[in-house]
């Protein structure tokens, strides 16, 4: 369908079909110069602009790190901590703490410690005494799904 545009002094024009309008004319491909179009700059600078172009993404599983790419994180501070054991209390009890009060923690005696970086749960071990001051050897590393479970 078309409809008749209206010329600038009020009279009827040319066709223009329904789906044109007249102050917003659409460019065509192999439109080259706004001025022969009537296009906006606008348009014609959008016209010019390259597709972007992206990368394929690895499959699940083919994520190997590229150690070019590692090299650039290989820097960054991170704090360990060794998780004894948790426990809740009241600040009412908080307050009555002293020098030699005991604070029950939920870990059994002999359970594995828990090595955090940044509070994420990385792995296992159990203390050890390294020149006068405590450490804590690994026992095992825990894996992606109990890493998450930890973080939630």
């Amino acid at each position: 369908m078309t409809r008749t545009k209206e010329t600038a002094q009020g009279g009827a024009g040319e066709s223009v079909p329904d789906d044109e309008t007249p102050n917003e004319p659409q460019l065509k491909t192999g439109d080259s110069a706004p001025e022969a179009t009537g296009a906006t700059e606008e348009q014609q600078i959008m016209q010019d602009v390259p597709s972007a172009r992206f990368d394929e993404l690895p499959e699940p599983g083919e994520n190997t790190p590229d150690p070019r790419n590692l090299s650039l994180v290989m820097e960054i501070p991170v704090t360990c901590s060794v998780e004894l054991g948790r426990t809740r209390i009241r600040i009412a009890d908080l307050l009555k703490l002293a020098r030699g009060s005991v604070v029950e923690v939920d870990r059994p005696a002999g359970e594995p410690l828990d090595l955090r970086v940044n509070g994420c749960l990385v792995a296992h071990g159990e203390v050890v005494v390294v020149n006068d001051k405590f450490g804590i050897r690994l026992l095992d590393i825990v894996g992606r799904a109990e890493r998450l479970k930890s973080v939630s």
